[in-house]
């Protein structure tokens, strides 16, 4: 019995070390990096980070946020960019075939909402996780997880399934969902 669990038992403890590694690592909040920018403004690094920041008249942010835009329609106001909102806590989705757990699924999933939007986005998380949940067990009951899990189709299926779930609940507050980090541990 032990022996069953035991894979279990380290996919926890790892996912635990993950999430630790990945808060003492995470950039500092917007407000520190504003300071930090304003700070380095001279530097190569400071430039760099007030032009992605902010459009200065330069074309910096312009060309940054240009960049940075993955299917919001462009409909993003230059005054009031887009916000992106982390979920607190990672998604874990069991893999199972033949009645048995055969893999664990770990995802770190953000929404890309409109300005004002991230309040919205809060008081509504536990529902959000909810479904998000019930759209990542049927994405992983229809074998989404299986094989090349991290093919493009494969991803812009599960993406589109949970932006629709979103959208759902929310509206054209979410413009899309980000899978920042997505990972499998087999057993």
């Amino acid at each position: 019995m032990l022996g069953k669990l035991m894979p279990l038992i380290f996919l926890l403890v790892g996912a635990g070390i993950g999430v630790g590694a990945g808060l003492f690592l995470a950039p500092p909040p917007a407000e520190e990096q504003a300071m930090d920018g304003a700070e380095g403004h001279g530097t190569d690094a400071g430039a760099g980070d007030h032009g992605a920041a902010s459009d200065d008249g330069h074309g910096g942010g312009q060309a940054a946020r240009a960049a940075g835009d993955h299917g919001s329609g462009g409909d993003e106001d230059p005054e009031h960019p887009n916000e992106f909102v982390p979920f607190k806590s990672q998604f874990i989705v069991p893999v199972v075939k033949k009645d048995r757990v055969t893999s664990m699924i770990v995802l770190t999933l953000s929404l890309e909402t409109g300005p004002g939007g991230t309040e919205l986005i809060f008081k509504k998380e536990p529902k959000l996780r909810d479904a998000f949940l019930r759209v990542l067990f049927e994405h992983a009951n229809r074998g989404g997880f299986g094989g090349t899990f991290t093919h493009p189709d494969q991803l812009d299926l599960l993406r589109t399934a949970l932006k629709e779930e979103a959208q759902l609940m929310l509206g054209d507050t979410v413009k899309d969902v980000l899978i920042v980090d997505i990972a499998r541990s087999d057993s």
